[in-house]
């Protein structure tokens, strides 16, 4: 197994121990700098949710780089996404951070985007990652970790800027799901 699906593999593994931090009531205490108090774990949460996505983006690096590129990686590589993003988002509904039906779109997109890639797969076709589509990879790779940590550091303004970054993130779902669809839309030929 090469490095890139190494950190892959990690980054699966991080994904529940990520999820108990975040659902098991563990009293750590808490920490207070610039009137934000977080609690610990969520503090350790956030830092294992940013380690990970940070493996992500290095594993893709190290895999065209070196050009280590497996079917392994092809498939692990965007399920390990989807599921690390897809839990965070559904423990920030439950905590009562996140809206719902903001969490809903954005799930939904990334399952129906990934259906899109598997029919232009088997056309032979790969869907790569347009200018929108990694916008809103950034900015929900932002929102979350604020979030998670009570908007910190911007607490102390009363501006909600981890809310701000997820209906930015929700702005670009839908934008960069609708423009994959539409240039896309071939694959569709026919078959209706």
């Amino acid at each position: 197994m090469n490095l890139p699906n190494k950190l892959t593999v990690i980054r699966i593994f991080m994904i529940p121990i990520f999820v108990i931090l975040c659902v098991i009531p563990f009293d750590w205490g808490t920490v207070t700098w610039l009137d934000s108090t977080i609690p610990v774990t969520s503090l350790v949460a956030t830092i294992i949710f940013i380690v990970a996505a940070l493996t992500d983006w290095f594993d893709g690096y190290l895999a065209r780089k070196y050009n280590l590129i497996t079917n392994f990686g092809k498939f692990a590589d965007p399920m390990a996404d989807k599921l690390l993003v897809a839990a965070a988002f559904i423990i920030l509904v439950e905590m009562h951070i996140a809206p719902s039906w903001v969490v809903i779109l954005i799930i939904s997109r990334e399952l129906a985007v990934t259906g899109l890639r598997l029919l232009l797969v088997e056309g032979g076709e790969v869907l790569a990652a347009g200018q929108l589509g990694k916008i809103k990879t950034f900015t929900q790779m932002i929102a979350i970790p604020l979030m998670l940590l009570n908007n910190f550091p911007f607490a102390w303004t009363g501006i909600r800027v981890d809310l701000i970054f997820l209906y930015v993130c929700a702005f670009f779902a839908v934008w960069s799901g609708i423009d994959y669809f539409y240039k896309n839309r071939g694959v569709f030929k026919g078959s209706m």
